[in-house]
């Protein structure tokens, strides 16, 4: 039996505890069963007990078996001579002959669960534990309380932006300080949309913004910038008058910046199965309009709380020479539609709400977290394989926060199994218990 499972059942106190005693039969009563530590040392601070009708206070630490305690060496841990009981699924004194002592040598009160745990709520746990459903709660999702979904809906979403924010205030350690330069690589690694986010990460890191605006009154040259650094402007089969055009401003621009031995490898960028629309090409000139159209893309992303105005702001039309081309060299017979609503949307989750997040942290101020979240409530769903599967247990998606958060709730909890932290996992385990 996992540890998680013991925290479960002594957080809620979810065993017989009607005569109850340690393994040497000593009476407990539990007064408080503390706060659950989530930093190294004890399970559980702050708990209160009586053993033996003396009221002890301190930590209580959990194992699977009595002997992992000398297995960890905790008996060679200073922050562990304040636990005052040690719970365990098994005790295996009796096999292994050894006993576990405090450090003045007097036995450690041991609590066994395993014969006062109901056997209706271990076969619950093993169901979810054992199940092959994708999520693992599919069979019994319709019997949990309505707010308990929400609630874990609303916790994964906080959880999920809390992350993404910590993602950003990565990159703005890495830019010393600098918001707009954040912004940008930001945006860059999003309009990798997954597929290249990584050799967008790499450019955006090679080729800075400051280089990029000093030009950006030139469309040529910043997209000569652009694809030269990615290491693309060598990729065309026969190259036109743009073609020689940007390798000849590059060639320039290079030696100015010092960009030459910066170039992202070609072969990092990825082609394969994908539609002319995704190709790392347009991507890049759709950046490149981006990028001179909007003076500051940090001042754009904060200063909007304006939805439409942000999906409209990434749906501009790339230069001409884009409006015929997937790729260089290869001109379409029809016009190369501008980026879709659909991926402007993601953007706008995955780039804007992010950044809005990091910076309310970074001020300190909620207002900037709240823009976030109304971003969000504004947006359409996403549609995806995950949300798919969560609409199918009758999880309605009125909204981007819904679908963000069922994605978050379906990785961090659902395909690692952590059901026993989770809202929904925790109330079918609750079912029916007695406390």
């Amino acid at each position: 039996m996992p540890e998680a499972f013991l925290y479960f059942l002594w957080q809620y106190q979810y065993f017989t505890k009607n005569n109850l005693t340690t393994t040497d039969g000593e009476s407990v009563q539990v007064l408080h069963p503390g706060f659950r530590n989530l930093d190294s040392g004890p399970d559980f601070f702050n708990a209160r007990l009586l053993i033996n009708d003396v009221e002890w206070g301190g930590t209580v630490e959990m194992h699977t078996h009595t002997s992992d305690w000398l297995a960890h060496r905790h008996q060679h841990d200073r922050a562990y001579d304040n636990v005052i009981l040690h719970v365990v699924w098994l005790d295996d004194r009796a096999a292994t002959g050894r006993r576990v002592d405090r450090a003045n040598g007097a036995p450690l009160p041991t609590l066994e669960c395993a014969f006062i745990t109901s056997p209706a709520l271990i076969d619950r746990f093993k169901t979810l534990a054992d199940s092959m459903d994708v999520i693992p709660c599919a069979g019994q999702f319709r019997s949990v309380q309505p707010l308990r979904i929400t609630a874990m809906l609303d916790k994964a979403m906080l959880q999920r932006l809390e992350r993404k924010a910590d993602g950003v205030r990565a990159i703005f350690e890495q830019t010393k300080g600098d918001w707009e330069e954040t912004a940008y690589r930001l945006l860059a690694i999003n309009m990798g949309f997954k597929v290249n986010a990584e050799p967008m990460a790499q450019l955006s890191c090679a080729l800075p913004l400051k280089a990029l605006l000093k030009h950006r009154d030139v469309m040529v040259q910043t997209e000569a910038m652009l694809f030269g650094t990615a290491g693309l402007l060598n990729t065309a089969e026969e190259p036109d008058d743009y073609v020689r055009m940007l390798q000849r401003e590059y060639r320039f621009l290079s030696a100015k910046y010092d960009l030459a031995n910066k170039q992202v490898d070609e072969h990092a960028w990825k082609w394969g199965r994908m539609r002319p629309a995704n190709f790392p090409t347009l991507r890049l000139a759709q950046f490149a309009r981006l990028l001179t159209h909007h003076a500051s893309l940090f001042s754009l992303f904060v200063g909007n709380d304006d939805v439409q105005l942000l999906l409209e702001a990434f749906q501009l039309a790339p230069s001409d020479y884009w409006q015929s081309h997937y790729r260089f060299g290869k001109a379409t017979a029809k016009t190369v539609p501008t980026l879709g609503i659909n991926s402007a949307s993601t953007l706008v989750i995955n780039a804007v709400v992010p950044l809005l997040a990091a910076y309310a942290h970074h001020r300190g101020q909620p207002a900037f977290l709240d823009r976030a979240i109304g971003l969000l409530e504004q947006l359409p769903p996403e549609k995806n394989r995950l949300t798919d599967g969560w609409e199918k247990l009758g999880l309605g998606m009125r909204t981007a926060f819904d679908s963000q958060a069922a994605i978050e709730l379906y990785n961090e909890f659902c395909s690692v199994k952590k059901c026993l932290n989770c809202q929904i996992g925790a109330g079918i385990l609750k079912m029916n218990e007695q406390r």
